[in-house]
């Protein structure tokens, strides 16, 4: 990782989330740990059902109720798991926001935008109704809504897709937090629209000083924005290394496949080379590698080890020297 002078803002320590099922007992996340310093752009990369999003939605204490989650997410020395409900309101939105992956569902269809947005800093700051309505204007023409005054008494479905992503931008950004988790904030966007919300995001972070944690399963999204990347599959971290390194030297076989998968705008005429089978069976606890039954570079020792996560600023879980692999 991209070494930060500062003290982290956020540090995961050896986090596990599971899940209760009448099939039994899912293990979603599986002893994840990193930090984030203040003013640091992360991404958490990997496939749908590797962990990223339940990480997110633990750090701001909305994990489901059959959810049990063990180790600490420390923020500003508290930790995060063991707060009352009470003092979580306090923090949400006020210090760490988030933005959700489906705007449509975020947004209340029946309240117009000015009141999703004022009621935020009214009930976290007792601010009042018309103080409430300056401070949404001000950061609906941060997230560059056209025609800003007006769109304030709209609906969501008054929006198109992209000015609705920005809504829940601005919904984060309501208090000024500390952090934004944004989770899959470019769902369903064409590209053109992708690009404008990443510039937007970007802007943010260098204006306000936000930390940011992007999770996405695009590797696209995170070149260029994060200064760091954190490679999650089966609910583990396979490779946690500055972003251009994982472009660049990926040092995993899973990291090497999913860059493998992405197009290549210089090469039209490559191949996308899919990686075969399927995500782990996460209904029982892996003691071996997650990746091996799907990885080109498995020796014997990968199905009967679970490699730790090991190295300086660039980390890997692999048994295999990064020169062996293909």
């Amino acid at each position: 990782m991209t070494p930060h002078p500062k003290p982290p803002l956020l540090s995961v320590r050896n986090l596990s989330i599971r899940f209760r099922t009448g099939d039994g007992m899912v293990h979603a996340v599986n002893d994840v740990s990193f930090d984030i310093a203040r003013g640091q752009k992360l991404a958490v990369v990997g496939e749908s059902g590797s962990g990223k999003s339940q990480i997110a939605l633990s750090i701001m204490g909305l994990l489901a109720r059959n959810a049990q989650a063990e180790g600490e997410i420390l923020f500003d020395r508290s930790n995060l798991l063991k707060l009352p409900t009470s003092e979580l309101n306090n923090i949400r939105a006020r210090e760490i926001g988030i933005i959700f992956q489906d705007p449509m569902s975020s947004l209340n269809p029946y309240m117009t935008i000015e009141r999703q947005l004022g009621e935020i800093v009214e009930l976290h700051e007792g601010a009042s109704r018309s103080t409430a309505r300056k401070r949404a204007l001000e950061v609906m023409d941060a997230v560059r809504i056209p025609d800003a005054k007006n769109r304030l008494k709209s609906y969501a479905h008054e929006f198109s897709g992209g000015m609705r992503q920005r809504v829940v931008i601005a919904m984060a950004l309501m208090c000024q937090p500390k952090l934004i988790l944004a989770d899959e904030p470019t769902t369903a966007l064409d590209v053109t629209v992708q690009a404008q919300i990443m510039q937007l995001l970007d802007d943010i972070q260098r204006d306000l000083g936000t930390s940011i944690v992007l999770i996405t399963h695009d590797l696209g999204l995170v070149a260029g924005f994060c200064e760091d990347t954190l490679v999650l599959y089966g609910g583990r971290i396979m490779e946690q290394a500055p972003t251009l390194e994982i472009f660049e030297k990926p040092g995993h076989p899973y990291t090497r496949g999913l860059l493998r998968a992405v197009p290549n705008i210089g090469d039209p005429a490559a191949k996308l080379l899919a990686i075969p089978g399927s995500p782990p069976n996460q209904r029982r606890a892996i003691a071996s590698c997650p990746f091996h039954p799907r990885c080109v570079d498995a020796v014997t020792d990968c199905a009967e080890k679970l490699p730790q996560l090991d190295g300086g600023n660039s980390k890997r879980a692999c048994l295999r020297p990064v020169e062996e692999l293909t």
